[in-house]
C-alpha cells in the first residue's frame, strides 16, 4: 500500500514544482490574448479602423435620428442639401470629395453611407447567428433523422451561389434596409449551421457530456452548459470575418437597386451612381470604393487576430514555445 503511494506523493512534488515555474493563474489567458493583439500590428490597425467605423457610423445615426441631420449640417454639408451651383464639382477646400451630380457632398453622404452599411452587417450576421447556431445545435446534438433534415436543407440552399440567392430575396420582398438584411441573413445562416454542427459533433462525446447526462442533466441544460460554451468561438472568429463579405454583399445590392432608396445614402448606391460619370467624375466612385475596402479590411484584420486568439489550438501552440 505505501509502495504505491510514494510515486503518488513523488507526482504530486514534481507537479508542485512545474505549478511554481508556470504558474497556471486564470489570468494567463487574458495576458496571452493581450500579447497576442499586440504582437499583431495588423490586427492593431484592424481594431483602430473598426473603432472609427463604429464611431462614425454611431455618430451618423444619432444625428440622423434624433438630431434630424443638425449636427453634419452646423459643421459641415448636409448631406441631403442638393446644391445646383456645385452640380459634379471636383474636390475642392469647400468639398474634399467632391459632389455628385445632384451637387450633394460625396464626403457626408460617405459619412452617412457608414451607418447604412455597419447596419445591415451587425443585424444579417447577428440573425445568420442566431438562426444558424441554433439549427446547427440541434441537427449535431440530436443527430438522425433530425440532422438529416436539416442538413439536406443545408445542402438545398448552399447548392445557390450565395449573392444569387440574395439577390432574388431581395428582388422578391422589394428594394429597403430591411429586405436587403433578410436576404443576406437567409444567405448567410447556413455557413454557421454546417460550422456549428461539425463542433458540436466532436463535443457532444466528451467525457463532461457524458457525466452531465448520466447525473440527469437535460438536453436543455446540457445543450445550454456544456455544448454551447465550448462551440462558440469558431463561430464568433467567423462571424466576424463575415461580416466584411456582407459589407460588400450590401454594396452590391445597392448598386443594382435593391438596397436603401433614396435620400438614404449608401455606398453601393453612390458606386452605381458613379458608374455613369466614370470619366468625367472619378471621384464618385474612388471615394466610395475606397470606404468599403478600408471597412472590410479592417475586419478581415481583426477577424485574423481574434481567431489568434480564441483559437485553443493556437493558445496551446503559443504556451508550448513559451
Amino acid at each position: 500500500m505505501s509502495t504505491e503511494q510514494q510515486p503518488r506523493g513523488d507526482q504530486t512534488r514534481h507537479d508542485s514544482s512545474d505549478a511554481g515555474a508556470a504558474p497556471a493563474s486564470p489570468a494567463d489567458p487574458k495576458r496571452r490574448a493581450v500579447r497576442t493583439i499586440l504582437r499583431n500590428r495588423g490586427g492593431l490597425f484592424g481594431t483602430a479602423i473598426i473603432a472609427l467605423v463604429v464611431g462614425v457610423a454611431a455618430f451618423a445615426a444619432v444625428d440622423n435620428f434624433l438630431l434630424d441631420r443638425a449636427v453634419i449640417s452646423a459643421l459641415y454639408h448636409d448631406p441631403r442639401a442638393l446644391d445646383a451651383t456645385a452640380r459634379l464639382s471636383g474636390p475642392s477646400a469647400a468639398h474634399p470629395l467632391g459632389t455628385d451630380n445632384l451637387g450633394r457632398d460625396v464626403l457626408s453622404r460617405i459619412v452617412y453611407g457608414t451607418r447604412v452599411s455597419l447596419q445591415v452587417g451587425l443585424l444579417a450576421v447577428s440573425i445568420s447567428v442566431v438562426v444558424g447556431t441554433a439549427f446547427g445545435i440541434v441537427a449535431g446534438y440530436f443527430g438522425g433523422v433530425v440532422d438529416d433534415a436539416i442538413m439536406r436543407f443545408v445542402d438545398v440552399l448552399l447548392a445557390f451561389p450565395g449573392i444569387i440567392l440574395a439577390i432574388a430575396v431581395a428582388g422578391a420582398l422589394g428594394p429597403s434596409i430591411r429586405n436587403v438584411i433578410i436576404a443576406l441573413a437567409i444567405q448567410g445562416w447556413v455557413t454557421y449551421a454546417r460550422l456549428i454542427r461539425g463542433e458540436v459533433l466532436s463535443v457532444r462525446e466528451r467525457e463532461y457530456v457524458k457525466a452531465a447526462r448520466s447525473i440527469g442533466a437535460s438536453d436543455r441544460q446540457i445543450i445550454v452548459g456544456d455544448i454551447l460554451p465550448n462551440t462558440i468561438y469558431p463561430v464568433i472568429v467567423q462571424a466576424t470575418l463575415s461580416l466584411g463579405g456582407i459589407i460588400i454583399a450590401e454594396a452590391g445590392l445597392s448598386f443594382l437597386g435593391l438596397g436603401p432608396q433614396p435620400p438614404t445614402a449608401s455606398w453601393g448606391m453612390m458606386l452605381s451612381t458613379g458608374r455613369s460619370y466614370i470619366q468625367s467624375a472619378w471621384w464618385l466612385s474612388l471615394f466610395p470604393g475606397v470606404a468599403i475596402f478600408i471597412t472590410v479590411m479592417g475586419f478581415n484584420l481583426f477577424g485574423d487576430v481574434l481567431r489568434d486568439v480564441l483559437d485553443p489550438r493556437e493558445s496551446t501552440s503559443q504556451g508550448g514555445s513559451m
